[in-house]
C-alpha cells in the first residue's frame, strides 16, 4: 500500500506543482482560487511529487521512509503556518501561505505519518 500511496502522492503533487504555474488555473497567486501559492511553493510541490514518485517506484521501505519524512516536514510548515493563521504571508520569508495552506499542510502531514509509520503487518 505504501508504494501505491506514494505513486499517488508523487502524480498529485506532480499536477498540483504544474498548475500552479498555468495562469487560467492561479489567478492573483490563488490556486483553484483557494490555496495561496507562489513560484517556490509550486517548486516544493514538484520536487516533493517526483521524489514520492521515485520511492513509490523504488520500494515499500523507501515509500515509508519518504512518507515519515514528508509528514515530519509538512506538520513543521503547518506548525509555521499556525503561527501566522489568518495572514497571507511567506513562511521563511520563502513558501507563501494562507490557511487553506495549513488545514491542508496539517491534513498531508497526518495522512503521511499514518502511512509511514503503520504496522508492517498492515502493509501486506
Amino acid at each position: 500500500m505504501a508504494k501505491t500511496m506514494a505513486v499517488l502522492f508523487g502524480v498529485i503533487l506532480l499536477v498540483v506543482g504544474v498548475l500552479g504555474f498555468v495562469p487560467a488555473v492561479t489567478k492573483n497567486e490563488m490556486l483553484l482560487g483557494i490555496f495561496h501559492v507562489n513560484t517556490v511553493h509550486n517548486i516544493v510541490h514538484l520536487l516533493s511529487g517526483a521524489v514520492a514518485l521515485f520511492c513509490g517506484m523504488t520500494s515499500v521501505g523507501a515509500s515509508r521512509n519518504y512518507f515519515r519524512i514528508f509528514g515530519v516536514v509538512y506538520g513543521a510548515v503547518a506548525v509555521l503556518g499556525l503561527m501566522h493563521m489568518g495572514e497571507h504571508t511567506n513562511l521563511l520569508g520563502l513558501i507563501s501561505n494562507n490557511d487553506a495552506d495549513t488545514y491542508l499542510h496539517i491534513g498531508i502531514s497526518a495522512v503521511s505519518l499514518i502511512l509511514g509509520f503503520m504496522p508492517a503487518r498492515a502493509e501486506a
